[in-house]
């Protein structure tokens, strides 16, 4: 083991040209969370790169060389020995057992409950970062957004593989049932979806007990593969599942449904956002801090959205909404409402807002 160790610590990373995500990397330790191809190593890597080469040791615990009996026998020793300062741990497993060091630093899909670490989620890039991969920003790029979604390894995949390379990292990462309900969950984005109802769905083409569908359902949450979206004041209401990436929806189902992916993608900016929010029967999301409905409506017009807002009329009353936003993909204005200010907006332009 000491000489895999050495060997890891005379390699040199190497990573390629790094675009600056939303989340930086100070002096400190982290756990960071993500799911797979989100760009956690790349994010550490470049942290690295900028410290000394003599005083950082990365290992990938999914290297099949190693032996964790071994490695929680010379770890400590071999830090203290080269007077490693930062320690990261990629693709941790429960079981290393953690050598005294300055900086420490675990990747991992799943959240660990550790002290002393700071824990960090990286998300698939949102619209604004996704624009940092673009040579140039133009017209093309929400539709270039659309295709490609929000892993940054996807920006150097051939179009005609890309859907196999998605299905390829997710059977990589998941069991065979977390990928199989992952497929199922792709066809219902955007829709209510309760783990009862995948399980009724599935039982009858392979044998699953209930107890392990319910597990698996947790675990795709845990791991943030899908979200969900509670109704305003019914936690008990069946809740909305929406993707981690809307690259997801293509490349794992047939089915296609513009508007579920629209709102699916404007959830995506929401949920980095960190803002309370919620769904109610025709309103797609609700934000009662800023007092907002957000609508998705990607090819509205005035009339459409007049329509639209005279059947939530009497939520926008009994909430008093003082905020009404209409995404759309290209079209901008706005109606007069009497209590509410209105407006539609292109994605393009409300994702980088502020």
């Amino acid at each position: 083991m000491e000489i895999l160790l050495e060997e890891l610590y005379k390699t040199d990373l190497q990573i390629d040209k790094f675009h600056d995500r939303k989340i930086f990397l100070e002096d400190m330790s982290y756990q960071i969370n993500g799911i797979t191809k989100s760009g956690k190593s790349s994010l550490v890597k470049n942290y690295l790169l900028s410290l000394k080469k003599s005083s950082y040791l990365y290992i990938d615990c999914s290297d099949v060389r190693i032996d964790l009996h071994e490695l929680n026998t010379h770890l400590g020793d071999f830090c203290k020995k080269n007077k490693i300062d930062t320690l990261v741990l990629d693709n941790y497993i429960e079981r290393i057992n953690f050598p005294n060091v300055s900086q420490f630093m675990i990747l991992c899909e799943e959240h660990y409950p550790i002290n002393d670490l700071k824990t960090l989620r990286l998300y698939p890039l949102d619209y604004e970062e996704f624009l940092a991969f673009e040579y140039k920003y133009d017209s093309s790029a929400l539709n270039h957004f659309f295709q490609l979604g929000g892993l940054p390894s996807m920006q150097k995949v051939n179009a005609d593989v890309r859907n196999i390379y998605v299905q390829k990292i997710l059977e990589a990462a998941l069991d065979v049932m977390e990928f199989d309900v992952l497929c199922f969950c792709a066809k219902m984005m955007a829709q209510k979806l309760s783990a009862f109802t995948i399980y009724e769905r599935l039982k009858g083409n392979r044998k699953i007990s209930k107890d392990k569908l319910y597990r698996v359902f947790d675990a795709l949450l845990a791991k943030n593969y899908i979200h969900q979206l509670q109704k305003f004041h019914h936690p008990n209401a069946t809740k909305k599942l929406y993707l981690c990436d809307i690259a997801l929806k293509s490349a794992l189902t047939i089915e296609k449904h513009f508007g579920r992916l629209f709102e699916n993608m404007v959830f995506l900016e929401l949920l980095k956002s960190d803002v309370a929010c919620y769904y109610e029967d025709g309103i797609d999301f609700y934000l009662p801090q800023s007092e907002e409905i957000i609508l998705c409506m990607p090819f509205a017009d005035e009339r459409s959205l007049f329509k639209k807002i005279e059947h939530i009329e009497a939520f926008i009353f009994s909430y008093q909404v003082k905020k009404i936003t209409a995404i759309t993909m290209n079209r901008e204005g706005g109606i007069s409402h009497p209590f509410s200010r209105v407006e539609m907006l292109p994605f393009d332009i409300w994702a980088i807002g502020d």
